[in-house]
């Protein structure tokens, strides 16, 4: 049975992530099916100055809401500015990348389903 689950993301473990394409990007899972998560995670994503995403799809959708910095979305042959305050829906199957196109850091929360 899932135990409730309350911390600070600082406290959860930054992963690089090692996909081809992605640059100078890191993932803590906050909440996944280890935490006895049924049907969602979620994620937060950390992309340096100049960093990205890969150029990538899969079949499952993505909710994103932008906590902090500037960026840009490749999202298959387009391209749509963003900042702290928005939210984005990827849905699946679509090519997308998120680029970090500000001075700082861009820091996002990312929902996918478990599967």
């Amino acid at each position: 049975m899932a135990e409730l689950k309350i911390d600070r993301a600082i406290n959860i473990d930054s992963e690089e992530v090692e996909a081809e394409g992605a640059e100078n990007v890191s993932v803590r899972w906050l909440i996944s099916e280890k935490d006895g998560a049924p049907n969602f995670a979620m994620r937060l994503f950390e992309v340096g100055q100049g960093g990205c995403s890969p150029f990538h799809a899969h079949s499952w959708e993505h909710e994103v809401y932008i906590l902090e910095g500037e960026g840009k979305l490749q999202f298959e042959n387009e391209e749509r500015d963003f900042s702290a305050g928005f939210f984005i829906f990827v849905p699946g199957g679509k090519e997308h990348s998120f680029i970090n196109t500000g001075e700082g850091k861009l820091k996002f929360l990312c929902m996918v389903p478990n599967r």
